[in-house]
């Protein structure tokens, strides 16, 4: 028990949560964007594969780091754009949809990656952003750039849904399309653009493990991140706050695992605390998923002028 102790004072620790915790963040506000406006976007776990090669891929091309993550920002878009066209133009499965989307992004990013790169056994490197050390906040100041963003995008999102005639919009179309429709606003717009949206950020989430967690590329480096997002978001009853304590909760888990492995603690199998992080979470899933108060128009399609 002391050595547990010990072990939650370190400030590695909560370094290692912070860092861990930012993907996730990211994703899953893409995510409840999506879904505040009435689509489920199973999407996420392809699309933040081929962020993660996209921004790779452009910055190793020439371009900025920065650059790099707007490059996999609009690869989130065009996924996003594609995954919009079929649920909410064609009315098509969300389900279906989105799984099709994980297939197809994260098999032409592999695809991509062996013809850039035939003869090459181990990943080319990227420099990534540096830790912002000049910041003078403990913990924070080891973080990168990106993680900065994600923290603040969580403030700016709540602000935007709850705060803005745009994010009241995106509630409405997610809950009730039909009264939004009689008001004026333009549902199947809406759907589409929030879609968009939450999907670059799916992209940037995925840019982060490959230009700042990382230096490179690497099959399967997103390790089902998506899904858990799109557990996070219930878990989150779809609130941007509730959001980022669902990713730190999970990233501390996580961390926790790693580090009882490294210092010799661990008295119980490996495998056993790779489980624990997901266990955890399912557990806090379930306790608070039967309180959660979804979007009532979630995975509804919506044609125009029905009733």
């Amino acid at each position: 028990m002391s050595e547990l102790l010990d072990l939650l004072g370190t400030q590695s620790l909560w370094i290692a949560v912070l860092r861990i915790a930012t993907p996730l963040v990211f994703g899953t506000l893409g995510v409840l964007l999506c879904e505040r406006a009435g689509v489920l976007n199973l999407g996420i776990e392809g699309i933040m594969v081929a962020g993660a090669f996209s921004g790779w891929l452009a910055v190793y091309l020439g371009l900025p780091l920065w650059g790099g993550v707007a490059v996999a920002a609009c690869t989130g878009m065009v996924f996003g754009a594609l995954h919009a066209w079929l649920t909410v133009g064609l009315a098509l499965s969300q389900h279906v949809s989105g799984l099709g989307i994980t297939l197809l992004a994260t098999s032409l990013s592999y695809y991509a990656y062996r013809v850039s790169f035939p003869k090459v056994s181990t990943p080319p490197t990227v420099k990534p952003f540096a830790p912002m050390e000049g910041l003078g906040v403990p913990i924070l100041s080891a973080q990168t750039p990106l993680t900065l963003l994600a923290l603040l995008l969580v403030p700016a999102l709540a602000w935007f849904l709850y705060r803005t005639p745009a994010g009241l919009a995106v509630r409405m179309v997610g809950e009730n399309p039909q009264a939004a429709e009689s008001q004026g606003i333009p549902v199947l717009a809406t759907r589409s653009l929030a879609i968009v949206a939450g999907s670059a950020l799916m992209g940037v989430a995925g840019a982060f493990l490959t230009l700042s967690a990382f230096d490179a590329f690497f099959f399967n480096m997103v390790n089902g991140r998506g899904w858990i997002c799109v557990a996070l978001v219930v878990f989150a009853s779809w609130r941007p706050g509730k959001a980022l304590a669902g990713a730190l909760l999970f990233a501390f888990f996580d961390a926790l695992q790693l580090r009882l492995q490294q210092s010799g603690a661990a008295v119980l199998p490996y495998q056993l605390y790779l489980m624990l992080p997901y266990a955890l979470s399912i557990l806090a899933l379930v306790l608070v998923a039967r309180r959660a108060a979804y979007p009532q128009a979630l995975m509804k399609p919506y044609r125009k002028g029905e009733r």
